[in-house]
């Protein structure tokens, strides 16, 4: 999937950059879990990605914008380890 196709959409640029800088990552037995690594460089790293991004007009996200849905994704981000596996 190229960055065009969610470039547009705030919540899902901000999950890729996440994602593709390890700030999170994505319970590979519970696709529907996020879990925070809580590494503060690649939260950084995450959110200079983001604000590279060009959404399909060519502007770019407010930085505001993204700081809070960074805030936001990793707030409801599970805290280390998926809540799912550790109840096994």
């Amino acid at each position: 999937m190229s960055t065009k196709d969610y470039a547009d959409d705030l919540s899902a640029t901000v999950h890729y950059a996440l994602a593709t800088t390890r700030a999170v990552a994505v319970c590979p037995f519970h696709s529907e879990v996020t879990i925070g690594v809580g590494d503060d460089a690649a939260e950084s790293h995450a959110f200079e990605r983001a604000k590279r991004m060009v959404r399909s007009d060519g502007t770019n996200w407010e930085t505001q914008d993204l700081r809070e849905e960074i805030a936001r994704q990793l707030s409801v981000a599970a805290d280390g380890e998926c809540p799912r596996c550790a109840q096994h």
